[in-house]
């Protein structure tokens, strides 16, 4: 075998549903920013647009740490096992239909108990998320299936333990009653922030939950 046809054969060509998994994702985000462009047909007030303009970037800050998380996992996780793909297809069922249970769940033209329950499935939806990729973790942290080094092992063991609890955390929320307020905020949108807060502290301080880059297969020789 040539030396041509060695590269040829070690390259992979990139998953299809990878490349379905980004464009969920992008189009997702594209939502989110075409609601802002929505409302200039209607009159708005300062109130109006920090509100619009907080909806969209706690969206926009769910969706990118829920894609970077992923294609961390991706990018040492085969997606050809019928596990992985089925975990995948759940997870872009639920990403796909995230702008959408937040916007009603914050809808001003909602009823306050037609937005409770909005924040609930957005809720139950949020915590799907978490526990997908909680899922992924624990699949690369198997000692068996060696898709990572020993020391990786353990760093993902820890993101599946964290993203586990902040699953817990998210579905705690639903105690709180979704008509109590804090400075003009739902409560239950705080604790909705813990994962994005919980990532991007630990993102400042060393990489995504204390795992370093991990090249893809595509580039492991």
């Amino acid at each position: 075998m040539s030396m041509q046809e060695g590269e040829q054969h070690r390259k992979h060509p990139r998953p299809r549903l990878e490349t379905l998994s980004d464009l969920i994702y992008g189009l997702s985000l594209s939502i989110g920013a075409i609601s802002l462009v929505i409302t200039n047909n209607q009159a708005s007030t300062a109130n109006d647009i920090n509100r619009n303009v907080f909806e969209f970037l706690f969206v926009f800050l769910i969706l990118i740490t829920s894609w970077i998380i992923y294609t961390s996992d991706m990018s040492v996780l085969p997606v050809e096992t019928r596990l992985v793909t089925f975990l995948n297809v759940i997870l872009l069922i639920l990403v796909a239909i995230f702008p959408y249970l937040f916007d009603q769940a914050m809808s001003l033209y909602n009823t306050m108990a037609d937005q409770d329950y909005a924040s609930i499935l957005f809720t139950i939806d949020y915590a799907g998320t978490l526990l997908i990729l909680a899922g992924f973790a624990h699949l690369i942290a198997q000692e068996e299936k060696q898709f990572v080094d020993q020391d990786q092992m353990v760093r993902f063991r820890r993101i599946r333990n964290r993203m586990t609890l902040l699953t817990i955390i998210i579905l705690l929320s639903l105690a709180v009653p979704w008509n109590w307020l804090f400075l003009g905020v739902h409560v239950r949108l705080f604790i909705w922030y813990v994962p994005i807060v919980s990532f991007w502290l630990n993102r400042i301080r060393i990489r995504p939950f204390g795992v370093p880059c991990i090249p893809s297969r595509d580039n492991v020789s």
